[in-house]
């Protein structure tokens, strides 16, 4: 197979996009066991003290902030004939599965040093896979819109994969089994996920490596100076908000539904799977309304009826499933924009430096973005924890909590996330970089890249990639 320079308006091929959209579905698992069952399971039914087990994913994401850094500069230094990001996403897969592993069937007696240790194992599995996607897709598709579309694409499969979670404690429910078990089925099924998966990806997916001039190498001080470029400053801050936000939904999630609201742990599954599942409709519907009104106030839009939404969850009657699916789908229509459109608009910052720079910073871009939203994985569950134990709740399996101790939940859940989110969404305001800014990036990048037409673009496993450089700039 063999493809020419891509002309500016050419599309993705949709078949394309959504074979190179498979990573989403382990990654998308991982998300969502480690952010609503996986700490409830080592809490509950493993014995671990609520406010250790939030210290450890603390203590992880801490740790694993900088390795994200030098994975994110290592990939935009890489340049093979099997590609750039195609090797990192071959290298992540069996680091993943061995962090799933050992995390989600563990031997008895475990405690805080083996959780911390597997957590930092996985988180490095997939921090390699995720980065090596989000940077790949921003040079899969290089234009405005088209990048909406793909990361769209990209979002609805990671529901799926959210979705094959979510399943297990409903089905387990159903067939009368004992929630202790879901947590091993679901690391059965993310070990089961990743190498199909990431062979998909690989060997489906052109990529091609962007030409290069030479000098003008990454030093230290230069992550000050993107991290405070206002259009990409502007992208963090709503990346961590918008990551806090649910984040925080989530590790009070199966609490809140099951203490405050009357659900079994298999209807809130029910609830939650809905919840996700509305990012299949959600995420196409949030591409599409970016590319009539923009990125950044399409943001806008889809926080402010997150929020209204998620307050509306406290008047739902307890125990009434029907009821609740409502308010569920519509903010999880909402909520499927979120990092869709932060990762759309990083690609678009990427090519505004690349511009600029002549360096590929795609990479560690999206290190630098999943940094924040790592910082608001680790308070979200770290925080959340923490102040559950404070307002007098007590988490463990069996356990009777007074009234006032439910109604502190209610607050935890609701305030944090719609807090959050809102701030989110007010960093849009102003934002500049726009379609019409963006296509005359692109126009710039593309007459200068058709000099250098021998920019190589990597078909499969076996295809052959001259590596092109751009003369030094004056």
């Amino acid at each position: 197979m063999t493809q020419a320079a891509s002309s500016p308006a050419k599309r993705v091929p949709f078949l394309t996009a959504l074979a190179f959209a498979a990573t989403a579905l382990p990654v998308a698992a991982v998300g969502i066991a480690m952010a609503v069952y996986l700490p409830r399971h080592y809490a509950s039914h493993l014995g671990i003290d609520l406010a250790v087990v939030g210290a450890a994913f603390f203590i992880v994401r801490m740790i694993d902030i900088p390795v994200d850094g030098l994975l994110g500069w290592s990939m935009d230094k890489t340049r093979t004939p099997w590609g750039r990001y195609r090797l990192w996403t071959i290298l992540g897969a069996p680091i993943l599965m061995l962090g799933v592993y050992f995390l989600f069937l563990p031997p008895a007696g475990v405690g805080r040093n083996y959780l911390i240790f597997w957590v930092l194992i996985l988180y490095l599995g997939n921090s390699i896979l995720a980065l090596s996607h989000a940077a790949w897709a921003a040079t899969l598709a290089p234009q405005y819109n088209d990048r909406s579309r793909v990361f769209a694409i990209m979002t609805a499969v990671g529901v799926l994969g959210a979705a094959s979670v979510l399943a297990i404690p409903i089905v387990n429910e159903a067939r009368g089994v004992s929630d202790a078990g879901n947590v091993a089925m679901m690391g059965w099924l993310i070990i089961a996920l990743a190498p199909i998966t990431a062979a998909i990806v690989v060997w489906k997916t052109p990529e091609k490596i962007a030409p290069e001039a030479p000098g003008d190498e990454f030093r230290l001080r230069d992550y000050g100076a993107l991290i405070t470029r206002p259009a990409f400053a502007r992208i963090l801050l709503a990346d961590l908000c918008l990551s806090l936000g649910p984040g925080w939904m989530s590790a009070t999630y199966l609490f809140f539904f099951t203490d405050s609201r009357g659900f079994t742990t298999g209807q809130a599954s029910i609830l939650l799977a809905t919840y996700f599942l509305a990012g299949i409709v959600g995420a196409p519907l949030m591409g599409r309304l970016a590319m009539r009104i923009s990125k950044h106030r399409t943001v806008m839009v889809a926080t402010t009826l997150y929020s209204l939404t998620l307050v509306s969850l406290i008047a739902v009657p307890k125990g009434n499933l029907m009821v609740a699916i409502i308010p569920l789908f519509i903010a999880g229509v909402m909520a499927s924009g979120f990092n869709l459109l932060t990762r759309a608009m990083t690609a678009d910052i990427a090519d505004e430096i690349r511009l600029e720079h002549g360096k590929e910073r795609s990479g560690l871009l999206y290190a630098i973005t999943t940094m924040t939203s790592k910082i608001a994985g680790a308070f979200s569950i770290g925080l959340t924890f923490f102040v559950l134990s404070k307002v007098g709740y007590d988490a463990a399996e069996g356990a009777r909590n007074t009234a006032q101790a439910i109604h502190n939940l209610e607050l935890v859940f609701l305030v944090g996330p719609v807090v959050f989110v809102m701030l989110g969404g007010a960093c849009m305001i102003g934002y500049g970089l726009d379609a019409i800014r963006h296509a005359d990036i692109r126009r710039q990048l593309d007459a200068r890249d058709a000099l250098y037409d021998e920019a190589p673009i990597v078909e499969s496993l076996t295809g052959e990639a001259a590596i092109a450089s751009l003369p030094p700039r004056e």
